[in-house]
């Protein structure tokens, strides 16, 4: 076995092909281990239809004439991730158990090493890989052969055709073999979507002679928009379209709803499925733009805030209905003057909602941060620091207030009701109300509160989000955009790490671009997921949101939520263990509170 990493000199000296040498450098720069046996793993994944269809049938063909042969057949999605395998003899599939060569795991070049799968996506191109060549030693007694899937139109890589046997069984035919086979899948993916753009082309184009409304017609990588469309969409709302379409539609036929596009544009849309029974072409989604208010309505209404106030408000970005509450629950909350406290989950932007609260109520006005985790260390002299500010007459906000020590917490207690005499404004944030019992006093005098919802009960606002999330970590300008099937697979993601999470795979995703838009390969692989919300899969997740809501909007009580979902409390624990819900990070409220 050669040693890595080799020197410039052992690989002259030895007969390794180039592109072996470049894949084990990529493997070092990445830090996988040789010796390593560990694969990522994913228990319950999404299988791509388009490239099942297309390879089924072919992979079909191959098992039976391989059938009890020293040869397995693996087909890869476009993460490297296996989703099916025909092993050949017993032996064969059981040295292939041992390896973790089986479906659910991921074999890209970063969590495995040069293989067959993980590299040939990485070069886009055959790649042959035998014994020794693979990068981890688990891996060496086999022989692996796999091939790109592309799409025939697109040109997008829609996954890999692996042939693999242990070295002593390889055989120059193989690679043909794989090469025919990948062909095959080729002309029935082109088949496929041949079918199903024509079927979309001739409900648009049916569509668009009969209205004057703006006409779309689309899926997961065709769009076709008459003027009117094109006028309305923004590059973003393709996929958030495509998306409320899916969630929408769920198994029906048609919906009708109000929808939010991006730069604030409210539209009336209709959503039609388009397919065969049993499949989904795409929708033909038709909009009528919302009236805008008239001039009398607008004369009617109160004076607006001075200009730098509302274009202040508009930092809230979003169009989701969860963001839409939060702006509200702002405008109710600027209306006091009482202390305000922000809930919500770590990472939502509960810092950012704060300094938005300030800047709308005192703009220029200075403002003194205090963490209360700082208070552990030095507690002496964070109070100090608090009661200068306070001296100050400055706005005061405190991090992590639920988490002050007992001690701290005392004091704060005082400096805070002294503050609120003075008129100073005083906000703070927490992960909710259910704290210690000594910082749960602290809390008690913020009688107002509001909570910033988590990403997940908003991933249509993405693409809002996305400017302000790159413009900090781009020099370029314009900003770089996010493409639509980055959208798509960005709203098809839980975001356990809330918008902190997000701008951490933007930041990566940014650097990777190098100032051109944001398309899927950008992205960190683990986040490239490009399975769309179709068929059960979107009637699971619609239906996990509707448990999450209703389990927010009661602040965690089961009883509660399954009084308003109109189910036994057991169904909503089943339906919680079903649907993978954490009874230990449940969601806080969304709505403000009033004591």
């Amino acid at each position: 076995m050669l040693n890595r990493p080799i020197s410039l000199e052992d690989q002259q000296r030895s007969a390794v092909r180039q592109e072996i040498i470049s894949s084990w450098r990529r493997c070092q720069v990445v830090g996988v281990a040789a010796h390593s046996e560990d694969v990522p793993y994913r228990p319950e994944f999404e299988r791509p239809n388009r490239l099942l269809r297309a390879a089924g049938p072919v992979i079909d063909r191959l098992a039976d004439q391989m059938e009890g042969g020293p040869v397995s057949i693996l087909l890869a999605d476009a993460d490297a991730q296996i989703i099916d395998r025909r092993a050949g003899g017993r032996e064969l599939a059981r040295a292939l158990d041992r390896a973790s060569v089986c479906p659910g795991f991921l074999y890209a070049e970063e969590f495995t090493g040069t293989n067959g799968i993980g590299s040939a996506l990485e070069e886009r191109k055959p790649f042959i890989v035998s014994g020794p060549e693979h990068f981890r030693e688990n891996l060496q007694e086999f022989t692996c052969i796999g091939s790109p899937v592309r799409h025939p139109i697109t040109g997008s890589v829609e996954g890999v055709l692996d042939v693999t046997c242990r070295v002593d069984d390889s055989h120059e035919l193989l690679k043909p073999v794989v090469l025919a086979a990948v062909r095959e899948i080729e002309s029935r993916i082109y088949a496929d979507a041949s079918r199903r753009e024509q079927m979309l082309l001739e409900h648009f184009l049916r569509a668009s002679r009969r209205a004057t409304t703006a006409v779309l017609s689309l899926n997961e990588t065709v769009v076709m928009a008459n003027t009117a469309a094109s006028v309305l969409l923004d590059v973003s709302d393709q996929a958030m379209l495509w998306d409320w379409a899916c969630r929408t539609l769920g198994t029906g036929d048609e919906c009708v709803s109000e929808v939010r596009l991006a730069r604030d544009v409210v539209v009336q849309a209709r959503a039609t499925r388009v397919g065969e029974r049993g499949s989904m072409a795409g929708v033909l989604v038709e909009m009528r733009p919302q009236p805008r208010p008239t001039d009398r309505t607008a004369a009617a209404r109160p004076r607006p805030r001075p200009t730098h106030l509302r274009a202040d408000r508009e930092a809230l970005a979003g169009r989701s209905v969860a963001s839409v509450r939060l702006r509200e629950d702002v405008d109710t909350a600027l209306r006091t003057d009482v202390p305000l406290l922000v809930c919500g989950e770590p990472g939502v932007g509960k810092l950012h909602v704060a300094k938005h609260l300030h800047r709308r109520r005192s703009g220029d006005r200075p403002m003194t941060v205090l963490d209360a985790l700082a208070s552990h260390d030095e507690p002496a002299e964070w109070i100090a620091r608090l009661i200068s500010a306070v001296s100050r007459r400055e706005t005061i906000l405190l991090r992590h207030v639920d988490q002050l020590v007992p001690s701290v917490a005392t004091r704060v207690e005082g400096v805070i009701d002294a503050v609120s005499e003075s008129g100073t404004r005083v906000f703070a944030t927490a992960r909710g109300r259910g704290a210690h019992a000594a910082a749960a006093r602290v809390l008690d005098h913020f009688p107002v509160s509001l909570t910033v919802p988590p990403l997940r009960f908003r991933t249509e606002d993405i693409p809002d989000l996305a400017p302000a999330l790159l413009a900090a970590h781009t020099r370029h300008r314009p900003v770089p955009r996010l493409l639509p099937g980055t959208v798509a697979a960005l709203a098809a993601l839980d975001w356990p790490g809330n918008v902190r999470e997000l701008e951490a795979v933007l930041a990566t995703a940014v650097t990777r671009s190098m100032g051109s838009d944001i398309a899927l390969g950008h992205l960190p692989p683990e986040y490239r997921s490009t399975s769309s919300r179709t068929g059960r899969s979107s009637l699971r997740r619609a239906e996990r949101d509707i448990v999450l809501e209703a389990l927010a909007e009661t602040q965690g009580n089961k009883l509660a939520a399954a009084e308003r979902l109109g189910i036994a409390r057991s169904t909503l624990y089943r339906k919680m263990r079903v649907l993978g819900i954490d009874e230990n990070h449940l969601p806080v409220a969304t709505a403000p509170r009033a004591l």
